[in-house]
This record gives structure tokens, C-alpha cells and sequence, in this order.
């Protein structure tokens, strides 16, 4: 506490808007603590100056110039001191004068914080690239143009230079942190090395003018000068020439020559120092319960065995007589579920999928978004090692969600779990979730764009079992696939784990998924290696999921003809992302008062 008293002070006393009688030193003592809701407000304006790649998200484009190099030990130390202080703040305020909305506010508030501070103990910035999940990523979306960030005026032109020219000097750390993970034992699996490489290579390869960082320079909007326009021309030229090419390529032969030889042949993040408590708190982070790794194995396995059963009666009604597993491959290769010629085919796909289920929305859900959606093709620099995935809409509804689908080889896109996808990544899954906690005018600006992948995930793995009432799955493998996309999702469970904590080699858990998915080969070495890049992530859905339905089925059999299948929907979501103890209480406590 005393470390941070005048950086607390200071808060408070900014936020305080009370006259004090007297002229002297402030004290925690001599004024009024100002609302809660002021300190809410403090902490979600300062997390977006720490994180500006978040407020660019959210389409605040206050800080669209900066980007802080987050994996530098100056950066490190000031978002420690940031959460500290906030933490320390919120010690102030008792629960008793507190509404109740304040109460859950200030819970999630301390559980981001308390995470946040645990995390800077695990030394993940000496690990900062993966093919998942990791800047030069997010730096080749937003340059696009297609992205996030901006380029609608000659400041916005701007701006993305500034930014472009700090990824530089973030490059350049990455490497010297790599050098040292490689000396202290923090260092990637070499099968992920080597998925890094060609997506660095596609970021700084070919002439300028082929560039993706060049995009936005030939999508000038029509209102620029030609001055302006040669201007910037020439200052993106120079950029992309001399600072970023350069940085790229620098890293890039750093990890596909130094890098890949230290790469470990381990699959595991228990391989790395401090790894086992590392993957407790990953569990944790990401599941945001106290669940065990063995539990969490046992619990995969359990559920891998019930949706076996619910799989074999589709092979059953749709005549096949051979066992699942070679059903599984029967799925994968089936020709009429392998329709397609071009890639727009398969976009048109998830439209007319939208189209069919969209007037049945209105049986289950009283609420639906005002942020527009839009269905796109994931870029090519990425495609090869993406997921399905959903990119959520500006705050102010003025950007669109994308629901980005990767299609590396339409000649093999087979489309038997499209509809479940679809009601995943788009609605009622994440469009719904994720937009209208952005546009709850009732939550603190902190809550609106919070995540918690227990709660977003499981909420999406749920949507998926709503196909029927929403008039899919008419066609017996399409329910297939949603059994599949459950079945993937138990599997995540036992492969995760056993990853992490139980010693499978990246070999054993490809060979686990064949034996009890129909995923293609393909797609399953990218979803290992996924869960090898980001340990953890991948365990949220099955446990947010459970919870929820869990919840839906407590309901229904203590409401009885009370239970309102709007109502209970629409509870769930008005909070916005929550951890899953606070869901679960919350639910009960609706339960409890409709009864």
C-alpha cells in the first residue's frame, strides 16, 4: 500500500469532485472517497493508453500512433505499477455502500487485476512469437487496411507510420528476448518455429508495391490531394524499404537459422522453467476456475465417450455400417460435402445459412445487435495456419464484426460442420455476445470489451446446440457436425492436458484426434499445434459451456413453466463477459428470486 499511496491519492483525488475546507496535503483520510463508478472509469482510460492496439480495437482513435513495446522490462514495470495501484485503490472501497452491479464490478475488477499481476511471474515475453497469436500477426491485419485500424484521412495515413516505426524497435526486442529464453530454457517447439517462418517471409517479401504494409496506399480515398498522395506515397515507400522489411527479415533469419536450432523437441509448456505452475495458471486464467489439469484430462474423457455414442446414431440413420472411426474418414472424404470450385462459393455458403436460420432468431432471443456483420475470407499471409474466427465491431457500431473463414484449398473445404460454424464465430455466438456487451449502455466502459474465454467460448459452444431450434441441422451430417465441433472441443480437454501436463508428444495428440474426430488430417496438426503455441485457450469451451448448460438446465427443471427461454438467454448475456463463479451466481440467484 505505501509503495503506490500517491499514485492512489492522486486517483482519488482526481476522480473527487468534494470541496475540502481546508488548503493542505491531501490524505486518504481528510476527503471523501469518490464514486467507485469514477475509479472504473479511471482505470478503463488508462488501460487504453497501456494497450492502444485495444483502443484502436474498440475504434478509440486517441492512440492510434502508439505502440508500446509490451515485451520490454520498461513496459513490464509500469503495467505492473498500473495494476498494482488500481488494486490497491479498490482495497478502499467496502462492499457495504456498493449496489450490486458495483459489487460485480468491482469482483471482476479484482480478478483482472489479481491475474494480471500473476501473470508478469511466468517471463512470457522471452516466448514472444507464435504462428497463433503474436504481433507481427496483428501488425499484417491492421496494415491490410481491412483491419481495425484506419485509413481514412491524410492524420490516419500517419498515424499507422508512427505505429509501423515502433514495430520496428519491437522486432529488434523480440530477438534479444528470444536470446534469452534460448539461455534461461524459454524457447518454442521446433514444429512451431517452422510455422513462423513463412508467414515472416509473406510480411517481407516481394517489391514494394506487392507489399501488404502498401495496401493502404492504393486505397487512397478520393478526397486526398495529389500532393497528399505523393507524400505519403513516398513516406510509406521509405518505411516499408528501410525500417520495416529490414526488421522483419532481421527476426526472421534470426528464428529460422539461431532460433530453430534451439528450438526444443518437447511439446509441452512444462518443458519450460516454472512450467507446471505456469500451466495452473493458465488453466486458471483461461477457464477461470480451480479445476485441475487431472480433473479437466478425466472430465475430456468422460465427454469424449458420451458424444461417441450420440455419433454413432448418425452413422446409424445415415446407413453407414462400418465402425466410426472409418465413418470419420467416410465424412471426410464424401464428395458431395466437398462441393465447392472457388472461394467465393464457400462465403456465399455461410450466407445462405445466415439467411435460413435468421427468422427463427426471434423464438430465442427478445435482444439482438445493432453492430452491423460481415462475412470474409481470412487473409492470404495467414490462411495456412488459421482457424475460423470472429473480429469483433467498433464500439460506436461503425465497424463491422468479421467473421473471417479460412479457405487455404477450396479443392478440399468440406463443408458438413459449416452450420455449427456459423453459429460460432457469427450468431448467435460471438456476433451476439460480443456486440451487445459493447452496446450495453448499463456496464462501466472497462466491462464492454471484456473477455473471459470460459464465459465468451462456452457461450459460443452453447449457440451450437441451439441448431435445431433455430432450423438447422436438418441434414443428418450437418448435425454431425455439430456433434464433431463438441467432440472437438471434449477432445481439446484430454489432448490439452495431456500436452502439458501428462508428456504426449505433438504425435500422440494428432493421433488422439484422428481415432475420435473427422477433422482432416491437416486441420488437426494446425489445431495441435495451436494448443502447443497458446497452452490453456483451448479448455475454456467445454468448461463455459458445461456451466452454461448446466445453468439453462437448473432453470428449466426449478422454473418449471416459469422458465423462460428469452428471459434466461437474455440473463446470461446483459451482463457481459463474466468469470464463471460470478455467472453461476448470478443465474441462481435469477432462479431464486423467479421462483
Amino acid at each position: 500500500m505505501k509503495k503506490h499511496f500517491y499514485a492512489i491519492v492522486f486517483i482519488l483525488i482526481s476522480l473527487s469532485s468534494c470541496k475540502k475546507e481546508k488548503k493542505e496535503e491531501p490524505t486518504v483520510s481528510n476527503f471523501v472517497l469518490p464514486p467507485i463508478v469514477n475509479v472504473f472509469e479511471s482505470y478503463h482510460q488508462g488501460t487504453l493508453k497501456l494497450n492502444p492496439l485495444n483502443a484502436t480495437s474498440a475504434g478509440d482513435n486517441r492512440y492510434n500512433d502508439l505502440l508500446p513495446i509490451d515485451i520490454s522490462k520498461a513496459y513490464i514495470e509500469e503495467a505492473k505499477s498500473f495494476y498494482k495501484t488500481y488494486k490497491d485503490s479498490l482495497a478502499m472501497y467496502g462492499d457495504a455502500l456498493l449496489s450490486e452491479e458495483e459489487k460485480l464490478s468491482k469482483d471482476i475488477l479484482n480478478w483482472e487485476l489479481n491475474q494480471a499481476l500473476k501473470g508478469f511471474t511466468f517471463r512470457a515475453e522471452l516466448m514472444p512469437i507464435n504462428q497463433m497469436f503474436s504481433l507481427p500477426l496483428t501488425i499484417g491485419q491492421l496494415g491490410s487496411g481491412s483491419g481495425a485500424q484506419p485509413f481514412k484521412t491524410v492524420e490516419d495515413y500517419k498515424n499507422w507510420l508512427k505505429r509501423l516505426e515502433k514495430f520496428t524497435a519491437w522486432c529488434d526486442t523480440a530477438q534479444v528476448n528470444m536470446k534469452k529464453g534460448i539461455e534461461l530454457g524459454y524457447v518454442l517447439p521446433k514444429s512451431l518455429i517452422k510455422k513462423v517462418v513463412p508467414q515472416l517471409e509473406k510480411l517481407a517479401k516481394g517489391k514494394t508495391e506487392q507489399s501488404l504494409f502498401f495496401l493502404p496506399v492504393k486505397h487512397f480515398p478520393g478526397s486526398f490531394s495529389k500532393e497528399e498522395k505523393n507524400e505519403l506515397t513516398h513516406a510509406y515507400t521509405s518505411t516499408i524499404d528501410n525500417k520495416v522489411v529490414p526488421a522483419i527479415t532481421r527476426l526472421n533469419t534470426f528464428i529460422k537459422t539461431v532460433y530453430l536450432k534451439a528450438g526444443r523437441s518437447s511439446s509441452g509448456i512444462n518443458a519450460i522453467p516454472n512450467g507446471k505452475k505456469y500451466y495452473d495458471y493458465l488453466i486458471k486464467n483461461f477457464t477461470t476456475t480451480n479445476m485441475t489439469a487431472e480433473e479437466i484430462h478425466q472430465l475430456g474423457l468422460n465427454e469424449v465417450e458420451r458424444i461417441s455414442m450420440e455419433m454413432e446414431k448418425v452413422k446409424r440413420q445415415v446407413g453407414y455400417e462400418e465402425d466410426l472411426k472409418s465413418f470419420f474418414n467416410h465424412v471426410r472424404n464424401k464428395r458431395s460435402l466437398i462441393p465447392f470450385k472457388n472461394p467465393g462459393e464457400v462465403i456465399e455458403n455461410f450466407k445462405s445459412i445466415h439467411e435460413k436460420m435468421e427468422p427463427n432468431l426471434e423464438k430465442l432471443f427478445d435482444l439482438s445487435p445493432k453492430t452491423a456483420f460481415e462475412i470474409r475470407r481470412t487473409e492470404a499471409f495467414r490462411e495456412a495456419s488459421a482457424s475460423a474466427q470472429y473480429n469483433p465491431g467498433s464500439l460506436d457500431g461503425t465497424r463491422p464484426g468479421i467473421f473471417y473463414v479460412p479457405i487455404p484449398d477450396v479443392k478440399k473445404y468440406n463443408v458438413f460442420s459449416d452450420e455449427d460454424l456459423f453459429l460460432h464465430e457469427a450468431i448467435p455466438g460471438h456476433h451476439y455476445q460480443i456486440s451487445l456487451q459493447q452496446e450495453n449502455t448499463n456496464l462501466p466502459s472497462f466491462r464492454k470489451t471484456l473477455w473471459y474465454s470460459a464465459y465468451g467460448e462456452g457461450w459460443a459452444l452453447y449457440t451450437e446446440s441451439l441448431g435445431k431450434e433455430l432450423g438447422l441441422y436438418d441434414d443428418p451430417y450437418q448435425y454431425f457436425g455439430m456433434l464433431s465441433a463438441e467432440m472437438h472441443r471434449a477432445i481439446r480437454l484430454v489432448v490439452d492436458t495431456g500436452l502439458h501436463v501428462k508428456g504426449w508428444s505433438r504425435e500422440e495428440a494428432i493421433q488422439y484426434s484422428l481415432a475420435n474426430e473427422a477433422e482432416s488430417e491437416a486441420s488437426i496438426i494446425s489445431e495441435i499445434e495451436r494448443y502447443m503455441a497458446i497452452p490453456g485457450q483451448a479448455l475454456s469451451y467445454k468448461i463455459g459451456q458445461l456451466k452454461i448448460r448446466e445453468l439453462r438446465s437448473k432453470a428449466e427443471n426449478e422454473l418449471g413453466e416459469k422458465f423462460n427461454i428469452k428471459e434466461f438467454h437474455n440473463k446470461v448475456l446483459e451482463s457481459g463477459s463474466l468469470p464463471l463463479n460470478l455467472l453461476d451466481k448470478k443465474i441462481n440467484s435469477w432462479i431464486n428470486s423467479t421462483k
